[in-house]
């Protein structure tokens, strides 16, 4: 299929998986602009319900009867090969495409595509730089894994030649996209059950830096080793970013009392502007800084980035701040890698608070199994410590890794940990030992939120 296709909107699209974070962001996009959308799920949401009173056609559950009259079939990395919906479409003959290659497309109708990649902290450095863009009136496209306040939820359709967008590692998807600014954010090991090692992510970084253009720009961390070799395979121009070297730095980096930053932003030996951050940890203080370098490149004004990360005051499950009941603050983070897990309790500690309890859910049994060792050591500084049962996502139990056996090893570590298997459980021993002026977060990328909003209620 070329990009033709996708200036007829006559077509009709319909989505596999319509339900998920990424998918339901690029239905509404097409709704925006005027195509006929349906798409099925297994179960309805918010976002689903919100995309079927923008006029999609929605079925809940999976079956051939739902791709009539279709002329292309959109599905999730997810979906598997015996989906009645994919079986069908090889039956009637319709295109199909996977996720990733159809945002591709999407990407090849504008002109300036930033594509934020990294393990970690995409989400809540594609909504910074979504806030300078708005700004600075560039009226982008923007598609986040995360619901931002801004735009009311994780899409924007726009009119412009901007596309700002989060570019997953995972089966190496972005490969696919098509930037003229590719950020990278980190590389670390994740996504191991897709990945052979370290090294194999890394060589799909260069793979992905090679996808700029010699006139777009390679936006990277210093503070990474993994990212030097990533640099000298580039083949377009390179900026370099970090807290001490780079080619944007931040020096005299002060914390106020929520732990949010402010600090003096230099380009090279030039100080271009004090920088106000209204997020915690320090590890937004390199996102910014990635902003920073991506916004420049763009020639956007030093008042529109000054002003964008001042107003950014994060997107939701990340270091959301969802309420206070008995003088107890329950915060939610997405964090489900030891890395991100290590940041936000970082940023925790420099939050008011008596003491810190934190309820882990760790996502999916090969990460759980693949960093099990990083997974121990990554909560010092908490002082009570509960882990929930594995959020299985896309896998099957198969035995080998289990949230008792992590509780154990981290017990043996002599740091005290608990493993409750229900989420009722785990609310019956917060409200016994939850005080006021405690901070109680929830950290992990499946359902563990429930149980901070079940404490308030």
């Amino acid at each position: 299929m070329s990009f033709d296709f996708l200036k007829d909107n006559s077509k009709k699209i319909h989505f596999i998986g319509i339900g998920g974070i990424s998918m339901s962001g690029l239905a509404e996009i097409l709704l925006e602009r005027g195509y006929k959308v349906s798409g099925s799920d297994m179960k309805s949401s918010p976002l689903i319900e919100s995309l079927a009173q923008k006029g999609a056609e929605i079925f809940i559950g999976h079956n051939k009867e739902n791709i009539k009259n279709t002329d292309l079939i959109v599905f999730t990395a997810a979906i598997s090969d015996d989906n009645p919906e994919l079986i069908g479409a090889k039956e009637l003959n319709i295109q199909t495409m996977d996720r990733a290659e159809f945002l591709g497309h999407l990407m090849q109708g504008h002109k300036y595509n930033v594509a934020v990649s990294g393990t970690h902290g995409k989400t809540t450095t594609t909504s910074m730089l979504s806030h300078i863009a708005l700004k600075e009136e560039l009226d982008p496209t923007i598609l986040v894994g995360g619901q931002l306040d801004i735009i009311n939820g994780n899409v924007r359709s726009g009119n412009s030649e901007y596309f700002i967008t989060e570019a997953c590692e995972y089966k190496a998807s972005f490969l696919k996209f098509f930037p003229f600014v590719g950020i990278i954010l980190n590389i670390d090991a994740d996504h191991l059950d897709f990945y052979k090692d370290i090294d194999d992510i890394q060589n799909t970084f260069i793979k992905f830096s090679q996808l700029i253009p010699e006139n777009g720009y390679l936006v990277c961390c210093l503070e990474n080793e993994k990212i030097d070799k990533v640099i000298k395979s580039a083949k377009c121009n390179v900026v370099t970013y970090g807290l001490e070297n780079g080619d944007y730095t931040a020096k005299n980096i002060v914390f106020d009392e929520k732990g949010c930053a402010s600090f003096n932003c230099y380009y090279k030996d030039s100080e271009l502007s004090q920088i106000k951050l209204n997020v915690p940890g320090k590890h937004n203080v390199l996102n910014s800084l990635a902003c920073i370098a991506a916004s420049r490149v763009l020639n956007i004004s030093t008042t529109s980035i000054v002003e964008g990360l001042k107003e950014f005051g994060g997107t939701h499950r990340r270091f959301e701040i969802k309420g206070i009941k008995n003088g107890v603050t329950v915060i939610d983070d997405y964090a489900h890698h030891p890395t991100e897990i290590k940041a936000t309790l970082s940023a925790a500690k420099n939050y008011p608070h008596k003491k810190i309890f934190c309820v882990f859910q760790p996502h999916t049994f090969s990460r759980t199994l693949c960093l099990f060792d990083d997974f121990s050591t990554a909560f010092k500084g908490v002082d009570e410590l509960i882990l929930a049962d594995i959020y299985p996502a896309r896998e099957k139990d198969t035995g080998v890794v289990s949230s008792a056996k992590l509780s154990d090893k981290i017990n043996e570590i002599g740091q005290k940990c608990l493993n409750f298997h229900s989420f009722d459980e785990i609310l019956n021993y917060l409200n016994k030992n939850l005080n006021s002026g405690d901070v109680l977060f929830t950290v992990g990328a499946g359902d563990v939120f429930k149980i901070g909003e079940m404490y308030l209620k």
